[in-house]
């Protein structure tokens, strides 16, 4: 359940800063009149999030009639989910600093066309994540049918995010966002060498890929399934017991190089001004604006 809770958390947190800066842009150019468009917007951006989830959901469990098909369906699901953890976390470490410059430069185009612009411009903001958030949780908590539990932790990670977003706003709430983004980010990659090994395994059952009993090594008198750890490592990041030889070779290849490249040092460019990491002013101030920029190089303090 920690996985998908950290998926709710960093999702739903990049998306609140989003909105955060839209709704202090707004407020801060006197433009409030237009505040009802971006809620509708954004309003809508998550309903078609959370209607795209139940329709993976729905395919896998009833559209998809044999196990073979949802197997298949599974394993590509997983990898599409890779694919976009890996993309999020290396853009949000790359286009960061500029986010919110490019947001309020679409805003203003958007208010000089209209209402319906407007509520366009955050919802093409807001979709991006919530898609991501609905593909990524799908694959994350394969194999937790009939449980609660993952679904109750990814809302009580957005609701994490919600709160957070709402006293960075409100400047009641400093909290480095380098440091966030770079420890949710390593962990996020962890889940996705996870998801990558499950995607694998669907593979191997639907008879795509072999080597379905070639176990790479067998540790189940060390770490009994049964046992609480066992099913802490197995929900968060999919380690098992018993792997087979292509989950351990998809799982190394995939988390290692991945960790490195993300871990290791930006280069650093001349700048004219340090950038703060801290929430200092009024919420309808550029605090906000601060933070999200500050969140491109996980290495800054």
């Amino acid at each position: 359940m920690f996985a998908t809770y950290l998926i709710g958390l960093r999702e739903g947190l990049e998306a609140t800063l989003v909105v955060s800066i839209l709704v202090a842009f707004l407020v801060k150019s006197q433009r409030r009149d237009r505040l009802p468009q971006v809620w509708a917007g954004v309003g809508l951006a998550v309903a078609l999030s959370v209607l795209f989830g139940w329709l993976i959901e729905y395919t896998s469990t009833s559209l998809l009639a044999s196990y073979d098909d949802r197997e298949l369906f599974e394993a590509i699901t997983s990898i599409a989910a890779v694919v976009f953890v890996t993309w999020m976390i290396f853009w949000m470490r790359r286009a960061a600093r500029t986010i919110a410059g490019e947001l309020r430069g679409k805003l203003t185009e958007a208010l000089a066309v209209g209402s319906l612009a407007v509520a366009g411009m955050a919802f093409l903001a807001v979709i991006r994540e919530g898609l991501e958030t609905a593909l990524i949780f799908y694959s994350a908590a394969q194999g937790a049918a009939g449980d609660s539990g993952p679904l109750l932790a990814l809302i009580g990670g957005i609701v994490t995010a919600v709160v957070l977003g709402v006293l960075l706003y409100a400047s009641a709430l400093r909290i480095n966002l380098s440091k966030f983004f770079t420890w949710t980010g390593a962990l996020l990659i962890l889940v996705a060498a996870g998801i990558l090994k499950y995607g694998v395994h669907d593979f191997q059952e639907a008879g795509v890929l072999p080597g379905l009993n070639d176990l790479a090594f067998d540790i189940t008198s060390a770490l009994d399934p049964s046992t609480w750890y066992a099913a802490l490592l197995a929900g968060m990041f999919n380690v098992t017991p018993a792997p087979t030889v292509l989950e351990t070779i998809a799982w190394v290849a995939y988390a290692v190089p991945v960790l490195l490249l993300f871990l290791r040092p930006a280069r650093r460019k001349p700048a004219p001004t340090a950038t703060t990491t801290t929430v200092t002013e009024r919420g309808a101030d550029t605090g906000t604006e601060a933070e999200v920029e500050a969140a491109s190089s996980p290495q800054r303090a």
